[in-house]
C-alpha cells in the first residue's frame, strides 16, 4: 500500500488504484477526503470527526462508503443509505478490495470526571494498525504503528510502552498537531532510544510504501 501523512491523526491509503481515508477531521486538511473510495472514523471527537468533510466526500464520490462507530454512523446514515456502516469490536470487513479488522471500544482516559466515550481501531490489509485516541494492543503482529505522539490524554511514558507492547516493524507518528516544533527532537529522542522498535515521523503530504 501507498501510505500518505496527511495532517494530525489523518492519513491516506492507496492500493490497486483504490483510496481508504481514515479519520479526515477539523485539525485535517480540508479535502482529505476527497477521492476516498473508503472513509473510516474511529470516534466523534472533532479532531477525528467533522461532519461537513465528511458529507463533502460522500458527495463528491457516490459509490464511497463510511465505516464507524456508532456515535458518528447514527449522524450520516439517514443521508446515505446503505453507504454508513456501524462497527464494533471484533468485527472484520472487505471495502473497496481493502481488508479491515475492528480494535478496541473505549477513548483514552482524558480525566477520571470525564465520561469516556467508545473509540474504535482499525487494522488495514493485516498489517498498519491505527488506533484512534487509545493505547489499543490489536493482539495481532503489527507491521506499520501510527503511533498518537502526543494528546491531552496521554503522556510520553505510555507513549514508549505502547509501542514496546505493540512491537511493530515501525512506528509514525500521528496525533502530532498539538506538538510543538522545538519539541519534537524530545519526543523523537525518547522514543528512538526507549520504544525498542524502528521510529519515524513523517511531514503532511509525504507518501511511503508500506
Amino acid at each position: 500500500m501507498k501510505l500518505t501523512k496527511m495532517l494530525h491523526s489523518c492519513v491516506r491509503l492507496e492500493k490497486d488504484g483504490r483510496v481508504l481515508v481514515i479519520d479526515p477531521g477539523a485539525f485535517s486538511e480540508a479535502d482529505a477526503g476527497l477521492g476516498a473510495d473508503v472513509l473510516l472514523v474511529t470516534h466523534e471527537h472533532p479532531d477525528h470527526f467533522d461532519e461537513g468533510r465528511l458529507r463533502a466526500a460522500l458527495d463528491a464520490r457516490p459509490g464511497a462508503e463510511l465505516w464507524t462507530l456508532r456515535s458518528v454512523a447514527d449522524r450520516l446514515a439517514g443521508a446515505y443509505p446503505g453507504r454508513v456502516h456501524t462497527v464494533g469490536h471484533g468485527d472484520t470487513f472487505t471495502a473497496a478490495g481493502f481488508e479491515v479488522q475492528v480494535h478496541g471500544e473505549l477513548h483514552a482516559v482524558i480525566h477520571p470526571d470525564l465520561p469516556r466515550i467508545t473509540n474504535v481501531g482499525y487494522l488495514v490489509e493485516g498489517s498498519l494498525f491505527h488506533p484512534g485516541d487509545a493505547l489499543t494492543v490489536p493482539g495481532t503482529p503489527v507491521e506499520t504503528l501510527l503511533l498518537p505522539v502526543h494528546a491531552p490524554w496521554s503522556k510520553i511514558s505510555e507513549v514508549i510502552d505502547y509501542v514496546r507492547e505493540v512491537k511493530p516493524g515501525v512506528a509514525i507518528d500521528i496525533h502530532d498537531a498539538y506538538l510543538a516544533d522545538i519539541a519534537r527532537p524530545i519526543y523523537d529522542g525518547a522514543l528512538e532510544n526507549l520504544g525498542g522498535a524502528p521510529h519515524t515521523r513523517m511531514t503532511a503530504g509525504e507518501s511511503a510504501t508500506r
